[in-house]
């Protein structure tokens, strides 16, 4: 047997080294200029890509495997190549490469490049393309790079702009790279509505807008007149990401919401972590000059008034509107303070003890059917020492993560 293994190893030796990552061979850019196309500094690599290659992000039957999509700046014309040293061959290795092509396909628009000069004479014509839709909302951020104040516009488009339905399908596709659960929307159905984050840069004397991300909201419609905006995705394209364009953007859209009498409030589909921080920054921000937030009133607890203004002036959820007073309240309390700070703690694990309670009693119905009585004693005894440590982690979680957002409250 060991001839026959050692046999093997060798064939899958030969074989692994035809290997490559998926994350690391697809290489991205957004191209400004035809001298980006050699510099190496605007290349970036996707965060994910098992939606396109499976789970294990692996593309077999190539050696130096790269995977080029190059975006120019503004309208996302798009060039693809494939580039490898060496390929598999069924002839001579009984296997077969994968389709890597066919697989890029399916998720970009068909009418790419596949040759750099066609590429660059496009982007020699970038210079007509102006955002799709309504301005909402211009804002600064100084670039310490560029030694200046760099301009951002939001705007929202629809898919009666004349040329947004195909630069749509070009955005979209960065999903694929960039969030995890990503997929395609039905961009026929008219509740859909798009924000889009431009960035005004200079190029021979000229304005020109590159694409810096954006957001899908859906409208739900809640009976009998209103609705409810769910924000659907959000991508603020990785060159641009961690400058404040997320907080801009969300904002800007909660603020768009705001002037409209029929919206309820906002809401989120599945939101990640980071999404979940970046609103908690943005609805703080809204809220913390309201009169029910005031020092004394949140002292005295949660309460509907909060709920109410939060939801009339804000459009901000229930829920959400929680998670904003206790990191207020968290900023007004002395934490240093052995009553007031219990107080904090009790008022929190309070709401965090909610769903377990419910599960308690749901555990309790099932084992009065199952077990004798002492045992199940024992057992509520042990799950409440378990639940006891799980709540006390989950408090400490929540003060670090409220404690960075007031941080960055008090940077902005």
């Amino acid at each position: 047997p060991t001839t026959f293994s050692s046999g093997l190893t060798a064939m899958e030796k030969k074989l692994a080294e035809y290997k490559c990552n998926t994350n690391e061979a697809i290489q991205l850019k957004l191209v400004r200029f035809p001298e980006d196309l050699e510099d190496d500094n605007t290349t970036f690599n996707p965060e994910y890509s098992h939606q396109v290659f499976g789970d294990d992000e692996v593309a077999f039957g190539y050696k130096g495997l790269k995977i080029l999509l190059y975006y120019i700046a503004g309208n996302l014309s798009t060039f693809f190549r494939i580039e490898y040293t060496s390929k598999v061959n069924e002839k001579f290795d009984c296997v077969e490469a994968d389709d890597v092509e066919s697989k890029i396909r399916e998720i970009i628009p068909p009418g790419f490049c596949t040759n750099t000069d066609d590429f660059v004479s496009l982007l020699e014509k970038e210079v007509n393309f102006k955002p799709f839709g309504m301005l909402l909302h211009t804002y600064s951020i100084h670039n310490e790079e560029a030694g200046e104040d760099i301009t951002y516009q939001i705007y929202k488009a629809d898919m009666t702009c004349p040329g947004f339905r195909e630069y749509h399908e070009r955005l979209q596709t960065f999903l694929m790279w960039f969030i995890e659960t990503a997929s395609f929307i039905d961009v026929d159905d008219e509740r859909w509505n798009y924000f889009l984050v431009f960035e005004k840069y200079n190029k021979d004397g000229a304005t020109l807008f590159a694409t810096v991300g954006y957001m899908t909201v859906y409208n739900y419609y809640v009976y009998p007149d209103k609705t409810r905006p769910r924000v659907s995705q959000m991508l603020i394209l990785p060159p641009f990401q961690g400058e404040g364009h997320g907080a801009q953007l969300l904002e800007t859209v909660h603020r768009y919401y705001m002037s409209s009498p029929t919206v309820l409030d906002i809401t989120a589909e599945d939101p990640s972590e980071n999404y979940v921080k970046l609103r908690d920054f943005v609805l703080v921000k809204l809220c913390q000059d309201l009169l029910c937030f005031s020092p004394v009133k949140l002292m005295q607890g949660f309460s509907q008034e909060m709920v109410t203004e939060a939801q009339q002036k804000l459009k901000i959820n229930k829920q959400h509107t929680r998670r904003v007073y206790e990191i207020l309240r968290l900023r007004a309390t002395n934490m240093g303070d052995a009553e007031q700070s219990r107080s904090y703690r009790l008022d929190v694990k309070r709401r965090l003890i909610g769903p377990y309670k419910k599960k308690q009693r749901e555990l309790a119905k099932m084992r009065r059917c199952l077990r004798p009585e002492e045992m199940t004693n024992q057992l509520n005894q042990i799950d409440l020492n378990m639940q006891r440590e799980q709540l006390e982690d989950t408090f400490q979680q929540l003060v670090s993560d409220y404690r960075r957002v007031l941080e960055r409250l008090a940077q902005a």
